[in-house]
């Protein structure tokens, strides 16, 4: 790998590729997470439905190999973001960041106010992460059939102007 890691939109034909670094991504969680996180049930056929009803996913690859990606929905006049992964061998090298700060060129080019996610409340790293580049927490919630709290759900506000391209 000695090009550029270039960020991009997915298209439905990327469906297979992000399926495939979802699974490996979230893998090191498997049996960790109460309840166990549904990226584990993740299909291309799936992801393919979302990107074709108007969700959307961006892509980070380099030399044409997918190394993470993220997945956004436009919610309530704020871009939401899920199943932020990067692949275990592309880890280390600032994807997941670059990964988020497209989430938020994608939600200011779109005119949004914010940008969203939610963060399982035993994943400390990413909370840290997230805190780290801007976001706050809004509230905590628990999954069905979970009397406490498993969620965090976390928001920035975008400033008003404009801002950088990402990386």
């Amino acid at each position: 790998m000695s090009g550029t890691v270039v960020l991009r939109m997915a298209v439905t034909a990327d469906a297979a590729a992000l399926a495939s670094t979802i699974a490996a991504a979230f893998e090191e969680y498997r049996g960790k997470l109460t309840p166990e996180s549904a990226a584990f049930s993740e299909t291309a056929e799936a992801i393919s439905r979302e990107l074709a009803a108007g969700s959307g996913a961006i892509v980070a690859e380099q030399d044409g190999e997918l190394l993470g990606c993220v997945m956004i929905k436009q919610v309530d006049g704020d871009l939401y973001f899920g199943r932020l992964a990067v692949a275990p061998r592309a880890r280390g090298r600032g994807i997941a960041r670059q990964l988020v700060e497209a989430v938020e060129h994608e939600a200011h080019r779109r005119g949004l106010a914010g940008v969203r996610l939610g963060v399982r409340i035993m994943l400390t790293d990413n909370q840290r992460l997230f805190t780290s580049m801007g976001y706050v927490e809004t509230s905590r919630e628990a999954h069905a059939g979970f009397s406490h709290p498993t969620s965090i759900s976390m928001r920035k506000a975008l400033p008003t102007g404009c801002v950088d391209q990402p990386r």
